[in-house]
């Protein structure tokens, strides 16, 4: 099996790597295949790389090029991790909103909107280069923001899910609340990326089998409750959110809801502590220069600081399901990012909503849903309305396409905002937009 990573050149890639290795019998990867256009950084994640897969005794290869088109020949799957602009960019999307009184963040709000822009056009460039190559090839999308890179895969006819670790982040720690393994946690997980719920939590009896992600069959019991009652406030300080609200909704958010929920709040402190970027950019540096000791062979602690806990495992159980390798129990159910196709009525059946899904014969569908809420069935539709103009102002360009879409999303809503964030947004991008 061969593997292509676009973006491989991230400091995150070792960790992706060290879930190939220890998941070997549920994905036999035999050749790896980085590809980055920073030469030397490639090389240096491409030696760590070699480093771990020897020191777990896996035999795959790892060769790292610049050469987009002969890294994806061949390949059964790419996965896409890219970051246009790279942490600079990052850090201007999570201040200049900031400016305005709204939230900087790289996948929601204004500065959300900014990443979009930059990203989609490239991913949908590599995403032919791909097919023209491959056509048989599954896009593995971790580029945020996920669902809109996503549905630009998917409505360009590209074979693409998209991949997110909130979901399997909560039911690692919801497994370690109640002192069980994961797959006996099921989730109802539903919503869009990065603005999700979760309604159900299920114990799954011993050996029912069942899928990290949900939706499998197999008898269980309802925890949730007993989750919020009695782990309740490690929960919700992990989330950032007021317990009190956790117990009147009944439901565990993601922790991107805080950005909804107590928005300004969180804009007053960003102000004083200042980007996550910033903070990101330090921790690269030096997990940069632990890469480049020639002794080190296993992935440093210091990576879990940098996020995306347990992509690898998610990558793996993805890509095994996907390709037909899956040894796990029930790998064929995972949540993932995937059309809506009337699974949630009340959006169009061209949206992509992140819920679990059945994965099987080369296919992924997402799994039928009991009815939304309307407390957040309101929010998901009006997000979703949002990544549709933030689509379109991607692919077709335009100042005011751009402020529509701002003017949609529930942060901002307001003429004047709106107008100040578009004019702030194309001037901060000018060199990434070819269209300003």
């Amino acid at each position: 099996m061969k593997l292509a990573i676009v973006g491989g050149g991230s400091t995150y890639t070792p960790e992706l790597v060290d879930g190939f290795a220890r998941l070997r019998d549920t994905l036999p990867v035999g050749e790896l295949v980085l590809v980055d256009p920073a030469a030397e950084r490639l090389e240096l994640i491409g030696a760590l790389a070699r480093r771990i897969l020897v020191r777990q005794g896996h035999p795959a290869t790892v060769t790292t090029t610049g050469d987009l088109d002969a890294a994806v020949a061949d390949a059964d799957a790419v996965l896409l991790q890219l970051r246009i602009g790279g942490q600079a960019a990052r850090n201007e999307d999570e201040t200049w909103p900031l400016e305005c009184g709204c939230v900087g963040q790289e996948t929601t709000g204004a500065g959300g909107l900014a990443k979009a822009l930059r990203t989609v056009p490239v991913v949908l460039d590599i995403a032919e280069r791909v097919r023209r190559a491959n056509p048989h090839a599954w896009l593995i999308d971790f580029t945020n923001p996920v669902g809109i890179v996503t549905r630009a895969l998917l409505d360009a006819g590209h074979r693409a899910v998209g991949l997110c670790n909130v979901a399997i982040g909560l039911q690692r720690k919801f497994a370690a609340h109640l002192g069980v393994a994961p797959e006996r946690v099921r989730l109802d997980h539903v919503g869009l990326n990065h603005l999700t719920w979760e309604r159900g939590v299920t114990l799954l009896e011993p050996g029912a089998g069942g899928g990290w992600g949900g939706g499998a069959d197999g008898p269980g019991r309802e925890v949730l409750p007993e989750l919020l009652e009695r782990f309740g406030e490690p929960i919700a300080a992990d989330l950032g959110l007021p317990l009190p609200l956790l117990r009147r909704l009944g439901v565990v958010p993601s922790y991107y809801l805080r950005y909804f929920y107590q928005h300004d709040e969180v804009v007053g402190e960003l102000r004083v502590k200042g980007s996550r970027a910033a903070e990101v950019a330090a921790i690269e540096r030096e997990l940069l220069a632990l890469y480049a000791d020639p002794a080190l062979d296993t992935k440093p602690e210091l990576l879990e600081k940098r996020g995306g806990a347990y992509y690898s495992e998610a990558a793996v159980q993805l890509l095994a399901a996907l390709l037909g390798t899956g040894s796990g129990p029930a790998p064929g159910v995972q949540v993932v990012n995937t059309r809506n196709d009337g699974v949630l009525p009340f959006l169009p059946a061209e949206a992509v909503i992140e819920v679990p899904a059945r994965i099987a014969d080369g296919r992924v569908t997402a799994l039928p849903q009991r009815p939304v809420e309307p407390l957040f069935r309101g929010l998901v539709a009006a997000v979703s309305c949002y990544e549709e103009l933030a689509l379109e102002a991607a692919l077709k360009g335009g100042r005011h396409r751009v402020f529509d879409a701002l003017l949609a999303h529930p942060l901002v809503g307001q003429l004047d905002l709106a107008e100040r964030l578009t004019d702030r947004l194309l001037a901060h991008n000018r060199n990434h937009l070819d269209w300003v």
